[in-house]
């Protein structure tokens, strides 16, 4: 176990808020599509996306992969923490001040409940994957070499979470055609921000 100085304590915890704020941000926001190239599109939890990814491998290379692994329980709580507060808040009755909110709201956090439990599954699977495979590279290459490492997991892991995501979360909500486009589009944005 490592033993963290004050300063280090203080970095790992804003660490940690960019990390969970990236993964809230990726849950609640992208929903919404925004245009790209040849009549596609591409889901706006791009630019937060692949922060999530990032920020374990840094964390993983910088203070170890007890702390990743923590960063990743830490996920899946504050994601199932906010699942059940939005169940909660759609089941709660509306007074009658509020009615004029009461569809969009329903509809739009309804919609995220469904992609938070999504994103639960896909995270799980993906973060787990992201840090083991992480520090399968570290052994394999050594401990030169961090964006080499960092690129393999994420391109493997961000694959895995998006397909796993965009099968379960939209499957009902877009086309086939919008789907596979989304699905496509993401992948290729979040490989080339992970090398950026």
């Amino acid at each position: 176990m490592i033993q963290l100085t004050e300063h280090s304590f203080k970095k790992l915890l804003i660490a940690l808020a960019v990390y969970l704020t990236s993964l809230f941000a990726a849950n609640t926001l992208g929903l919404k599509i925004m245009p790209f190239i040849f009549g596609s599109h591409l889901s706006v939890a791009v630019f937060s996306f692949p922060v999530v990814f990032l920020m374990i491998d840094v964390i993983g290379e910088v203070y170890g992969k007890h702390a990743a692994k923590f960063f990743v329980f830490a996920g899946f709580i504050s994601t199932a923490l906010f699942i059940t507060y939005s169940f909660l808040s759609l089941a709660m009755p509306w007074s009658a001040d509020g009615e004029w909110a009461r569809q969009g709201y329903n509809q739009i956090f309804g919609v995220s409940a469904r992609i938070a439990i999504t994103s639960l599954v896909a995270f799980l699977i993906a973060e787990y994957q992201d840090v083991l495979s992480f520090f399968f590279f570290r052994e394999k290459l050594g401990v030169k070499l961090f964006w080499l490492r960092s690129l393999l997991s994420n391109l493997w892991s961000q694959l895995l979470d998006t397909t796993i995501f965009m099968v379960i979360a939209f499957a009902s909500v877009y086309s086939t055609h919008t789907l596979v486009g989304i699905h496509f589009l993401r992948d290729k944005n979040e490989q080339t921000t992970s090398t950026t």
